[in-house]
């Protein structure tokens, strides 16, 4: 039967997608390309589709019309994917790119109003050899305008790009998920390879947009258990969905049928795999008991504090209490939460502090874990439900989310959202937190117990920082639940923010004072780990990337320890806007610093040094499919030396540098590109070229 909710489109819903009002698991399956086209009908695999719990699509191309309407038909959500000449230097043959941007609004014009389209892929697994060639800031911007054209002309789908672990760095500004083609077959490798990619998304979903397993190498019975567990993985490391690769052995790439892979869940005659037959979707596991008391602090919250209730009043997994602790309010917020929301437990305090007020409410909480969040925040319904797995591993003594901005209503509540000094989770790896802020930190009883709480002096903010601090001195490690967030409203005005940062620099100057080895001479947190900003980790220009010798890394990263921001909303990007940003990224360091140690002395950021103009550049053809490998080995063999694990370049030999990357196309041919620094061009070309292959100037 036809899901009722296939005429909704897919949203966004934090780190996850909803379909109208209901939160849903994308479980997608890849379909085609296959040779000969598409069927007549797709009745028959969709009815198929459909019956093994699949609720999306993902395709390879634009999809016809025809074939979202049988989507409709069976429930199924269609991400399409647009098809160009990515595996060649786009920048070279502009054609290339600016046809891309053409067929992507032709199909969108088409098809983009249809309900069952729900995304568009606008690229797949750029070769990582060609964007090292191109430049990687290049290509990241090259894709986010197509991102822009495509919400130009459909606003209502969601964009992304597939990215794989070889160009890890090339993650869109301004795509609404995270997607990333993994293929690892060992289920613990899988699972810390996912919980850095949770990292990797920032505030955004994560979804894997192909998993699978060759039968044809491995046996369909490990075929079968490898999707598996993989499904089972990906559900439980909180992603927003998976893809397993693909419908069928019926496979076509490159301008030929692939005959030696066998990814389908089917075979080449249609017959069902292992795969398919015992597949099989997660559901909420039954967890042991484990009370939560939801402590929140309120200052003159009473126009605040309703939402934030009203949302913990919506969470689902049950087990936990509500202590609202009013800290000496003179706006008639206690009568507020005594009317409208009888069930809290409410405690009236004299005007104390944050801190003395979280002890307090810590001391009337009959949890066994203590959950902590501000009145500017909105716990997600998930919220608790995210975060009692974790404890129950009996690993850490405290657990945090991300604190996520929700869309700003103003272009002033949109600079305050990209700004620098928004509370930050810090990450010592891709598991253990060295800091959880406070709107979002809950605890064990016995470890805040240990630690005595909060420490009273910070009435305002350092609370969170001092206490997390102490609790690692004591030996209690520190965990991340990358699903358990919390919507966080920022301040409302530009003055507030900066009034904010300015208290922010006053807690600092008391945590100096405290634990004055945890900084530097110059009065800035010495951090230990990343310090994550909210928005996806990309390269920027001044990035360093690691890209192994010769550019061979399979995994690929960059090397920032500040990490990025989140955009500008771009429906607030404005010349107004942009400037008043400039402005906010200049004084709020420098008056932190201020207020902190009395300095506005900063650190400047180290340049990079200009690279020079390359001596030569030329092309290599070959009809036999040669690439930049089989070249690089001949250089090897007679005396080049690799590049460093970060240089621009592959080998170098008394001087002379070289870089390649192989343009991939329809067929076996290839075409190598090849750069060449302070060395004759024209004599390395001689020496690369052989039997089977061709000199072709730039």
């Amino acid at each position: 039967m036809a899901n009722a909710n296939r005429t909704q489109r897919w949203q966004t819903d934090g780190k996850f997608f909803r379909s109208g009002a209901t939160r849903v698991w994308m479980k997608c399956v890849t379909y085609g390309p296959f040779p000969g086209g598409w069927a007549d009908s797709f009745d028959a695999d969709f009815s198929k589709i459909a019956a093994a719990g699949f609720n999306s699509l993902r395709l390879y191309e634009m999809p016809p019309r025809p074939l979202l309407d049988a989507a409709e038909k069976h429930g199924l959500q269609v991400f399409g994917g647009l098809k160009w000449k990515q595996s060649a230097d786009f920048f070279r043959r502009p054609e290339f790119y600016s046809t891309a941007g053409i067929e992507l609004a032709k199909a969108l014009n088409e098809t983009g109003d249809h309900p069952a389209l729900a995304g568009v892929f606008v690229g797949n697994e750029i070769p990582a050899d060609l964007v090292r060639w191109m430049g990687p800031v290049k290509v990241r911007e090259a894709i986010e305008r197509l991102i822009d054209l495509g919400r130009e002309i459909s606003p209502k789908l969601l964009y992304a790009y597939a990215n794989y672990p070889s160009t890890e760095y090339l993650e869109p500004e301004n795509a609404d998920f995270t997607a990333f083609n993994i293929y690892l077959e060992n289920p613990n490798l899988f699972r810390r390879y996912i919980k850095r990619l949770q990292h990797i998304s920032g505030d955004r979903p994560l979804v894997i947009s192909e998993f699978g397993l060759d039968s044809r190498r491995n046996g369909k019975d490990e075929q079968a258990e490898v999707i598996r567990w993989g499904i089972e993985i990906a559900h439980q490391e909180e992603t927003a969905g998976m893809t397993v690769y693909s419908w069928s052995d019926r496979w076509w790439n490159a301008g030929r049928e692939v005959l030696d892979w066998d990814f389908g869940l089917t075979d080449r005659s249609g017959a069902e795999k292992p795969a398919l037959r015992k597949l099989s979707w997660p559901t909420p596991p039954d967890l042991p008991a484990l009370t939560f008391s939801v402590i929140v602090c309120t200052r003159n919250g009473r126009n605040r504090i309703g939402a934030c209730l009203s949302a913990i009043d919506k969470m689902t997994g049950g087990g936990f209490e509500v202590i609202v602790v009013d800290d000496g309010s003179t706006d008639g917020t206690s009568d507020f939460v005594e009317k409208q929301f009888p069930q809290v437990k409410l405690l009236k305090l004299k005007p104390s502090g944050l801190s003395a007020a979280r002890n307090a409410g810590a001391a009337a909480a009959t949890g066994s874990i203590l959950a902590f969040t501000d009145d500017d925040c909105e716990p997600d319904r998930e919220w608790i439900a995210r975060l009692r797995p974790v404890f129950l591993t009996d690993r850490y003594a405290a657990v945090g989310g991300p604190n996520l901005p929700p869309p700003a209503r103003n272009w002033k509540e949109a600079i305050v959202r990209a700004a620098p000094g928004a509370p930050s989770h810090v990450m010592l790896d891709d598991e253990e937190a060295e800091h959880l802020p406070g709107c979002n930190l809950a605890v064990t009883k016995i470890a805040f117990d240990c630690v005595d709480g909060f420490d009273p002096q910070f009435r305002t903010a350092g609370d969170d920082v001092d206490f997390c601090w102490r609790l690692r001195e004591s030996g209690f490690l520190l965990g991340f639940a990358p699903g358990a967030f919390v919507w966080h409203w920022r301040r409302p005005s530009l003055r507030t923010f900066l009034r904010q940062q300015a208290g922010y620099g006053n807690a600092e100057r008391l945590l100096l004072e405290k634990h004055p080895w945890r900084f530097s001479r110059r009065g800035g947190a010495i951090w230990k780990g990343f310090v994550y900003g909210g928005g996806p980790v990309r390269v920027m220009s001044d990035s360093i990337i690691y890209h192994g010798p010769m550019g061979g890394a399979g995994y690929q990263s960059v090397q920032n320890r500040m990490l990025p921001l989140r955009k500008l909303e771009t429906r607030f990007d404005s010349f107004k806007a942009r400037l008043a940003l400039k402005g906010i990224e200049f004084l709020q360091p420098r008056l932190r610093a201020w207020k902190r140690n009395r300095t506005v002395f900063l650190i400047r950021p180290e340049s990079q040094k200009p690279v020079d103009a390359p001596s030569g550049e030329f092309e290599i053809g070959s009809v036999e499919g040669k690439n930049r490998d089989d070249f690089l080995a001949r250089l090897i063999a007679s005396g080049w030396q690799p590049g460093g694990d970060t240089d621009g370049w592959d080998v170098e030999k008394n001087g002379t540098r070289i870089l390649m990357a192989t343009e991939r196309g329809e067929g076996i041919g290839t075409r190598t590109l090849v750069r060449v620094w302070k060395g004759d061009a024209a004599a390395v070309a001689q020496a690369l070229q052989e039997n089977g292959s061709h000199v072709i100037p730039s």
